[in-house]
Formats: structure tokens, C-alpha cells, sequence
């Protein structure tokens, strides 16, 4: 009994060494499984000084010592795995054999043996894709108990004389095969108790993240002003539950929620050092009131004693600051700063991902602008001959044909919508395709096939218009013979496919010139506004016919940009 008793005490002292080893940043790696090199050299020696020590802790008995060694050796094979196990086994055994004794060579290698049996528990707990277990009270308690009984049979076959091993045995084995599997499972009871909490704290501030990330990607999608900075504010306060929060740009405060709202005032001129000092220097500053004090710039008798400003980063360019504060009477949490840090990335990531949507939304208004601009000067000069040639013969005719021009021009002035209805493309290309019949004469023959049901689509505005005059220009334009431009719709697969084909088959012979910026225009605002899966496929036989397909989804390309 007092021997264990005395293992007990020793055992103590490695559940302080634990709970202190669970606390500093080298655990980390044993959370997450990630070891670098440095980490396994800290490991071995952190866990060769515990087997060192647990020698020296010992006890002797019969020119033996009666120890807590094997805690050191099968804890770094459990955790590190044989590699790692096996160096301190080999460690602690070859300091054992030096302190002499009947049982130095027997001691020596049955520490070897210990770190072992922890590495190859480790090793059967990963290849069955059960690493959890490695921080198991059971596994450890086991683990040390089998390497316990292994040592005491080593004792029994290398030690001698082997009526003194035996007696040895008989005196040590219960207390230390009890002291060591109770201090082992302990000792990893107390690392697990830490994993456990930093986990929790994960989710927490995960869920918080996601949150905040939720309750704000609406809000920043027209950037940081008074009125958005104001709900941003609120959110961040009702997750984090600081003092105080609030929202600068790099001039003023643009809005705070909280303790000590009274006389930080949006709309005032930032004052406060630290703020300008995190904007100036796009630097990460906390004051925690303690090692140093948070003077506020307005009023002496403000609540607040602590602060942590992060500056707001958008492409490089330092576009304002968020601030979390607490009261004098409380500590600011470690979670709460860094959720901050956290806070501030998040949101600066959704601030450039907002401003590359808009300026991808000016592109595409840009473009659309573009093609509403181009009027090919060969088709008005063509137009206009024509109507010069009928107006003599056929004065009707040539008023009807100015009345489409008319009707052509003004449809492509007024849009102001980059979405339009299938229908309002439909009668968009017909006056263009009633002109240029009139040009061919009887050459040019059109047939439009698109069901009535499908006419209500939504559909990038002037995306079959540069299509058709594609197909005319570069397909009809070359026939000796009659031309043939026909215009369908299908839906199917949850796609929308219009196709516009022509019976020239001229496109593939010169197909990368041919593509101008109408049809590349187009290909890209509907990539733009539905997805890359959808946008223009062409097929061609040479000769024989073009087919261009317009794919969109089947229920047409969402809501106005």
C-alpha cells in the first residue's frame, strides 16, 4: 500500500504537467493531427523528460525502482505514434540502464517496448479511421495496462537471479500496473477536457461567424454608408455581446451601437489615436485596458476601458474600421478579440466580392450599351438603297419598310433593361429580317417556329438580334441560290435552347474572325447573369448549314441587374 500511495503522488504531478502542457500552443498540433517537424522534436523531448522524470520519481525496492516512467513512453507512442513512441521508449530506457541495477537492462528495454505498444494502438486507431479514440480514458487506461503487464514479464525473463525478479515482481506489479494505467488515463482525460473546450469555442465562434456572415451579406452589397454600417453595428453587437461597436471610414464614425453612445456620435471626425493609428498604419490594435489604458478622446467619464480596432482592408485599400469595446469593470475575452480579427476578414471579403459583382454588373451594362450603340453602317447604307429603289415602284412597300427602320432603331434606343421578354427579341429581329427580305428579294426566306408558351422567357436583352445578322451578313450574303434563316425553341434537361440556323454552312470556314463582338458580347452577359454552364454553342457543316444555340436555364435568365 504506501508504494502506491507514493505512485499516486507521482502521478499527481503529471496531471499538472498535463493540464499546463494543455494550455500552451504546442498542443495545438495534437487537435488537429497536423505535425511539422518541429512539433514531433518538441513532442520527443517534452515526453522524454516526463519518462526521465518519472525515474527519478521512483522509488527503490531491491535494488529496482518502482516508478511512473511507462506514463511518459506509451502516452508519446499514443498520441504521436511508433515512431515518436519508440524514440522516447528508447530514450527513457537507455537513462534507466545507466542508473544500473539488476533490472537496468530488463527496465531499459521494456520502456522501448512500452512507447511502442502506445504507437502501434496509435497507429491500429488510424487506420480504422477512429483518431477520436487516441483521447479515450479506456484506450489509454488499456494501453498502459497491457505495457505494464509486458514490463513485468520482461522483468521475469531477461532480470536475474529469477527468484529476485520474482520477489521484485510480486511487491511492485499491482501498485504500478494500477498507478501507471490510472495516471496515463488521467493525464489523457485532462488533455481531451481541453480539446473539448477549445472545439466548443470553434462552433461558437463558427456559428457566430456565420451568423454575422448571414446577417450582413445583404447589407454590403452596396458598401459601407451611414445607414448599412448602422444594421452591421447592431449585428456584430448582438453576436459578440461587447460593450460597445462601432463603424468608421478612414474620415469619421459612420455609426456605433452600445455603451457609451451618448457622446460617440456618428458623424463625428475619428479622434481616437488608435483608430487613426489602425487606419494609418493598416494595423490590428488592442488596448486592454490593463498592461495599457484606453483613454477615450471625447469624454473622461466614459465607461469604456478597452478596445480592439481592426481596419477594414478592400483590395488593398483601407476603407474604414471596426471597433469592439468593453467597459472598465470587464475583461475583454481572448474569443472576442479574436472573433474580431475574424469578423473584420469576413467582412472585407464580402466587401470585394460586392465590388467585383458591381463592377462586373458595369461591364455587362457596358457591353449591352455597346451593342445598342453598333448599327452597322453597311446595313443602314443597304437599307436605305433599297428603300430607293421601291419607293417608285412600290411606294407602300417603301413606307412599310421605313416604318420597320424606324421601329428597328427605336427598339434598340430605348431598352434600358438588360433582360427582356423572348417575345420582345422576337419582334426586335422580325423588323430587322423584314428589311433585309426585302433587300434579297426572293433569296432570303425566314421561319420562326418558337411555341407561345415559351414567348414570356427571360432573356439577356439583344441576344438573338446579333445572331441573325450574323447569319445574314456572313451566311445568306455568300448564297447564289435561296437563303434560309430559321428560329426555334425547345426546352429540356431544365434548359432553354434557341437555336438560329441558316442553310450556308459558311461560319466554319472562317469561324474565329466571324465571331464579332455582338455574338462574344452576348456569350459572356448570359455566362454573366445565368451561369457558365449556359451561354452560345455553334455547330456547323460546311456548305450545308450554321446552327447557333442560345442556351439559357428553362426558366429564363432571373431578375433585371
Amino acid at each position: 500500500m504506501p508504494i502506491l500511495l507514493n505512485l499516486i503522488q507521482e502521478m499527481s504531478v503529471f496531471a499538472v504537467i498535463a493540464y499546463l502542457y494543455s494550455k500552451t500552443p504546442t498542443f495545438r498540433p495534437l487537435i488537429t493531427g497536423s505535425f511539422r517537424t518541429k512539433d514531433y522534436v518538441f513532442l520527443y523531448i517534452f515526453f522524454s523528460a516526463l519518462t526521465i522524470m518519472g525515474t527519478y520519481l521512483g522509488i527503490p525496492i531491491k535494488d529496482a525502482i518502482a516508478n511512473t516512467r511507462a506514463i511518459g513512453a506509451v502516452m508519446a507512442g499514443l498520441l504521436g505514434g511508433p515512431l515518436l513512441g519508440g524514440a522516447v521508449g528508447l530514450t527513457g530506457g537507455l537513462h534507466r540502464y545507466m542508473l544500473g541495477g539488476f533490472t537496468a537492462a530488463s527496465c531499459g528495454v521494456s520502456t522501448t517496448v512500452e512507447g511502442l505498444i502506445g504507437g502501434f494502438v496509435h497507429m491500429y486507431l488510424i487506420r480504422r479511421n477512429e483518431s477520436h479514440k487516441v483521447f479515450s480514458f479506456k484506450v489509454a487506461f488499456f494501453t498502459t495496462f497491457i505495457s505494464e503487464i509486458t514490463q513485468m514479464s520482461l522483468i521475469m525473463l531477461i532480470s536475474r537471479p529469477v527468484t529476485e525478479a520474482w520477489d521484485l515482481v510480486r511487491v511492485i506489479a499491482l501498485p504500478m500496473i494500477f498507478a501507471n494505467s490510472l495516471g496515463a488515463a488521467l493525464f489523457i482525460s485532462i488533455l481531451k477536457d481541453q480539446k473539448n473546450m477549445i472545439d466548443v469555442y470553434g462552433v461558437t465562434f463558427s456559428k457566430k461567424a456565420l451568423n454575422i456572415a448571414n446577417k450582413t451579406l445583404g447589407l454590403l452589397s452596396k458598401g459601407v454608408k451611414s445607414d448599412t454600417a448602422e444594421k452591421l453595428a447592431k449585428v456584430i453587437h448582438e453576436e459578440t455581446g461587447v460593450g460597445s461597436v462601432a463603424i468608421t471610414d478612414t474620415e469619421k464614425v459612420i455609426a456605433f451601437i452600445g455603451m457609451g453612445a451618448d457622446h460617440h456620435k456618428p458623424g463625428t471626425v475619428i479622434s481616437s489615436q488608435c483608430t487613426l493609428r489602425s487606419i494609418r498604419n493598416n494595423e490590428v490594435v488592442f488596448i486592454d485596458g490593463i498592461s495599457e489604458k484606453y483613454e477615450c478622446s471625447i469624454d473622461e467619464h466614459c465607461p469604456l476601458g478597452s478596445v480592439l480596432v481592426v481596419p477594414l482592408n478592400v483590395d488593398g485599400e483601407i476603407i474604414g474600421t471596426i471597433k469592439m469595446m468593453e467597459p472598465k469593470n470587464r475583461r475583454f475575452l481572448g474569443i472576442n478579440k479574436s472573433f474580431g480579427k475574424g469578423i473584420a476578414e469576413l467582412l472585407s471579403t464580402q466587401l470585394l466580392l460586392s465590388k467585383y459583382e458591381e463592377q462586373k454588373n458595369l461591364l455587362v451594362k457596358s457591353e449591352l450599351k455597346l451593342v445598342q450603340a453598333q448599327v452597322n453602317p453597311h446595313f443602314l447604307f443597304n437599307t436605305l438603297n433599297t428603300i430607293g429603289s421601291v419607293i417608285r415602284t412600290n411606294p407602300e412597300k417603301a413606307r412599310e419598310l421605313i416604318i420597320h427602320l424606324s421601329s428597328f432603331f427605336r427598339s434598340n434606343l430605348k431598352r434600358t433593361s438588360d433582360i427582356s421578354t423572348l417575345r420582345e427579341e422576337v419582334e426586335h429581329i422580325k423588323s430587322y429580317l423584314i428589311i433585309e427580305e426585302a433587300r434579297f428579294n426572293d433569296r432570303l426566306r425566314v421561319d420562326i417556329q418558337i411555341p407561345e408558351e415559351f414567348m414570356n422567357i427571360r432573356i439577356p436583352a439583344f441576344s438573338l438580334q446579333p445572331v441573325v445578322e450574323n447569319a445574314v451578313k456572313h451566311g445568306i450574303s455568300s448564297l447564289m441560290g435561296e437563303g434560309v434563316i430559321s428560329i426555334s425553341a425547345k426546352v429540356g434537361d431544365g434548359k432553354c435552347t434557341i437555336t438560329i440556323e441558316d442553310n450556308a454552312g459558311a461560319y466554319c470556314m472562317d469561324k474565329k474572325s466571324k465571331t464579332g463582338i455582338g455574338m462574344k458580347s452576348v456569350d459572356r452577359r448570359i455566362k454573366n447573369l445565368c451561369g457558365n454552364q449556359y451561354g452560345i454553342d455553334t455547330e456547323c457543316s460546311e456548305g450545308e448549314y450554321t446552327r447557333v444555340m442560345i442556351v439559357i436555364p428553362e426558366e429564363g435568365c432571373g431578375d433585371e441587374v
